[in-house]
């Protein structure tokens, strides 16, 4: 059966693997999944990722504070398959009081929001985080 939202099968699996307190999780490869799990890396909720060629998949090391508790509290698919949510980068609210990031699919690649206000560019807002 094949699945109709692979993004959010992603941040599900990153959700559960977090609830779970597991170190590495699992998914299937994308090259959109890479691009978000760039900018996921880059703005340190996760200490990286590898791909596996062979078995085609990804292998993503979810990051804990010193306390145990995971560093994202919070993540959540905002444009879906049914409904896309495109936004102006003027007229994208802050998230968690600028505390959180939305990760925008913009005409020069997918980069946080806070990216995207120093290109001045909006787009599709595929998740936000926490």
């Amino acid at each position: 059966m094949s699945m109709s939202d692979n993004i959010a099968d992603m941040l599900t699996r990153i959700r559960n693997g977090q609830k779970s307190k597991l170190l590495k999780i699992s998914l299937p490869t994308s090259n959109l999944k890479c691009t978000i799990l760039d900018v996921l890396k880059s703005e340190g909720y996760i200490f990286g990722y590898e791909k596996n060629q062979e078995e085609k998949s990804l292998t993503v090391s979810l990051k804990y504070s010193k306390t145990g508790e995971p560093v994202i509290s919070e993540i959540h698919r905002v444009s879906k398959p049914g409904k896309r949510c495109y936004y102006s980068i003027n007229d994208l609210p802050g998230y968690f009081n600028n505390m959180g990031i939305y990760i925008l699919s913009t005409s020069k690649g997918v980069m946080s929001d806070k990216e995207a206000k120093t290109l001045n560019v909006g787009g599709e807002v595929i998740c936000k985080v926490f």
